[in-house]
């Protein structure tokens, strides 16, 4: 591991130093992740993106995507796109990227089942702003507004989030 690495601990979420509270998966973490589990996959997952609400924020970081109205994120294990970004109108199951609330306002995304997605072993696992402290998440890591703004900010191409 190294400092540009966002590590999971029993305390919180790790990064250059500093300690962020987080929150995880409703059922805590897993080594065999499934779709719809509610877990946290362990393990090192790059950082594939950061993606962002501009109509809510400025860019966090030059690399980072706007999220448009017609984003969503395929879910659905039979879709031959799952766990990928895709537009609407779209009929397989997905998640609503531009959300009512602020929950992806600003979203890394991991390379967790990307390359290539197998079936059914989960779909969206990101990095966002957490629904209210404790609040725990459908398997993603989630923490305070300001704390995943400044981890924004601050990631390089090695960045990684370890869940141990």
């Amino acid at each position: 591991m190294t400092r540009d690495d966002l590590v999971v601990t029993p305390r919180g979420l790790r990064f250059r130093g500093r300690m962020f509270p987080c929150t995880r998966g409703r059922r805590g973490l897993t080594s065999d992740k499934r779709e719809g589990d509610g877990c946290t996959p362990r393990g090192a997952h790059g950082i594939a993106a950061v993606l962002y609400r501009p109509d809510r924020m400025q860019r966090p970081t030059a690399e980072a995507v706007p999220i448009l109205p017609c984003d969503l994120w395929s879910d659905d294990p039979a879709d031959p796109a799952y766990n990928t970004l895709v537009r609407a109108p779209y009929q397989p199951s997905h998640e609503r990227l531009r959300r009512a609330d602020p929950l992806y306002d600003l979203v890394l995304v991991t390379d967790w089942n990307l390359s290539p997605p197998v079936p059914g072993r989960g779909s969206a696992i990101f990095v966002h702003r957490w629904r209210r402290p404790g609040a725990p998440t459908a398997g993603c890591i989630a923490l305070q507004p300001d704390g995943l703004r400044w981890i924004a900010e601050r990631l390089t191409p090695r960045s990684r989030l370890v869940v141990r």
